[in-house]
This record gives structure tokens, C-alpha cells and sequence, in this order.
């Protein structure tokens, strides 16, 4: 997942709760968020982007792992 902005409320959210709830059409399950640091995570983070391009054609946003927990 990509935020344009670090600045972005549901970043700031995120960094203050990392546990998150997340629903994709009827299927609902909680999860794990985190900020990707490409210091870190570079390669990730390059080829989230990288896909993002390719399918929205933008892809320079802040890259967010969002793990899952647990099935509902």
C-alpha cells in the first residue's frame, strides 16, 4: 500500500496504533501496519513501487506492509 504523504492523517494513525482492521469488498480481518524505511527495506519497498507504477502509474508514495493476523 502507498500514502502520498507521511503527513497523511491515517499515517499518523497507523504510527500511533499499529494494530488496524482492514476490509476488502465483505472480507474484514485485522492486521499489523508498518512504514517501510527503504534504508531498511529497500528492496521492498522498490518493487512495491515498482508494481504500483506499472498498474496505477504512480508509485512514489510511502510504502506500508500491512501483515495479517487472523482470519474472521
Amino acid at each position: 500500500m502507498l500514502a502520498e504523504h507521511e503527513t497523511s492523517n491515517w499515517v499518523q494513525n497507523l504510527r500511533a496504533d499499529a494494530e488496524v482492521r482492514v476490509r476488502i469488498g465483505s472480507e474484514s480481518f485485522a492486521a499489523q501496519a508498518r512504514v517501510l524505511r527503504p534504508e531498511e527495506d529497500g528492496r521492498l519497498c522498490r518493487e512495491i513501487q515498482k508494481l504500483s507504477r506499472r498498474k496505477y502509474g504512480w508509485g512514489d508514495g510511502l510504502v506500508v506492509q500491512l501483515t495479517r493476523k487472523g482470519r474472521r
